[in-house]
């Protein structure tokens, strides 16, 4: 039943995973405020230290396709202990770097590491659930994306200030050493099938595509969308896609399976996965330079300054999740937008005096929409599927998730840079904001696609003749246990 509350079991599988996801999350936003930093301390300009965080994101985008086809070949607790120990090495590796370079290099083995990470949880904790109670499940899993936004740059600038920038890596030793304790000894064991065998030409094909779609995508930022440096990435990409679909659709077990998308509920979520660096995250781009440019306050002071929008998705999170189970993906997902609409608009009239309680205040309701808008979204990703397309649903999910929030960040950057050359910086700010909830309003649309009810979990649907001779073939999903 939808009102179930979650097996303990789950609560401890759930606990398990996210003591080693706290390291990828908290990383992730800790070095987003360093690149200055890297720059001064590794001599190196902002063209080199940003790649810093775009080898990152290219390595985490390559291997995210072959996270579903690695968790069936060799089962989930292995490759999340290989995946956990992968990002535990490039960590130390990284606070050991000599110059731009090598931190470069070892940040790929560190995005490798991450990017399998996030879709391989996903899979252990929907499968342990057996689709139920869906929107509680998502709920957790979101917890660490709220918290790091909280504590990272706050966290980042205490590691840099007071001890070196060696320490944003070295931070996240204890949380892997424990995470790889704790999954040794507590995960289940997994019964992996020992016959999938890897859609090389399909990997060959994706995990390009997606490179490429995110390095054009990084670049458009700074160059905007005319340039060769955007457009010759993103033409590739698009090519290698559009291969990639043809072969998938006409392959038995392709790496992704392509025929979710006939699946109503997957594929309104994709397409709002894929919109919400739009829709959503735009403004999250905005929030911290609005801070810094317009208030004048350093990177810490702005992460300061937004901890408020973490307080309220912590806030609405629990709410959210209940009620996904109780009515609903849809009408959660529509007043969650409405809720992160209105804590936007006071920025979109704000200036470089308004009260900064105001603002507080509006980014508290802001984060409790925010908060009550990604769990509906997951939850109905994995509704009406077949067991066995549940690790694709995971790496389709987080492949369209990277993919939309570069090309949102991108086009919200363009549009930023646009108004400041021939704005004030308070109205290029303004202007910017107005776009996000335009962005926001007409992305609302392809929510209408979600489920309205509760309906069903994973296992209902159809799935694919594929699909259904491996359930037919395996073992039923391991389910956590006591």
């Amino acid at each position: 039943m939808d009102g179930e509350r979650l097996d303990p079991a789950v609560l401890r599988l759930a606990g398990i995973l996210l003591v080693g996801v706290m390291a990828v999350v908290l990383d992730t936003t800790i070095v987003t405020v360093a690149i200055d930093t890297l720059g001064t301390r590794l001599h190196a300009p902002v063209s080199t230290t940003q790649w810093v965080i775009t080898a990152y994101l290219l390595a985490l985008g390559m291997v995210v396709p072959i996270s579903g086809w690695a968790v069936g070949r060799f089962g989930g607790k292995r490759m999340w202990l290989f995946a956990l120990a992968l990002f535990l090495v490039g960590s130390v590796l990284c606070s050991l770097a000599w110059s731009a370079g090598a931190l470069i290099a070892f940040r790929v083995v560190q995005g490798a590491g991450g990017g399998l990470m996030l879709p391989i949880m996903q899979t252990l904790l929907v499968e342990a659930t057996g689709g139920r109670s869906l929107g509680r499940m998502m709920a957790v899993i979101g917890l660490p994306v709220l918290v790091g936004p909280i504590l990272g740059p706050v966290l980042g600038g205490l590691l840099i200030g007071g001890l070196g920038w060696r320490w944003i890596f070295w931070i996240n030793v204890p949380f892997c050493v424990a995470g790889l304790v704790l999954a040794w000894r507590g995960l289940p064991a997994s019964r992996p099938s020992g016959r999938e065998r890897l859609d090389l030409a399909g990997l060959v094909l994706l995990s390009p595509a997606v490179a490429g779609a995110i390095y054009g995508l990084s670049q458009a930022g700074r160059d905007g969308f005319g340039s060769p440096r955007v457009l010759v990435p993103l033409a590739v990409a698009a090519v290698l896609l559009a291969a990639f679909a043809r072969h998938a659709l006409r392959r038995d077990e392709p790496i992704i399976d392509l025929r979710m998308f006939r699946v109503r509920s997957f594929a309104a979520s994709s397409g709002l996965l894929f919109l919400s660096g739009l829709t959503l995250y735009g403004a999250m781009l905005l929030l911290p330079l609005y801070y810094q440019q317009l208030r004048d306050l350093s990177a810490l002071g702005a992460g300061l300054m937004l901890a408020p929008q973490g307080v309220g998705a912590l806030l609405s999170r629990t709410a959210a999740g209940k009620l996904t189970d109780g009515v609903g993906p849809r009408p959660v997902l529509i007043g969650g937008l409405a809720i992160a609409v209105a804590g936007t608009v006071p920025f979109a009239l704000a200036g470089p005096h308004t009260s900064e309680a105001l603002l507080a205040v509006a980014l508290v309701v802001r984060g409790a929409g925010m908060g009550a808008v990604m769990i509906p979204i997951m939850a109905a990703a994995y509704r009406g599927l077949a067991p066995a397309q549940i690790p694709h649903a995971s790496s389709a999910t987080r492949v369209l998730q990277q993919v939309g929030g570069s090309f949102g960040a991108a086009v919200i950057a363009v549009i930023l840079e646009r108004q400041l050359a021939g704005n004030s910086a308070t109205a290029a700010f303004q202007h910017a904001f107005w776009w996000t909830l335009a962005f926001t309003v007409a992305g609302a649309a392809v929510a209408l696609f979600l489920p309205a009810g509760t309906g069903a979990g994973t296992g209902t649907g159809t799935g694919t003749p594929a699909t259904a001779r491996a359930k037919a073939a395996e073992p039923d999903a391991p389910r956590a246990r006591d």
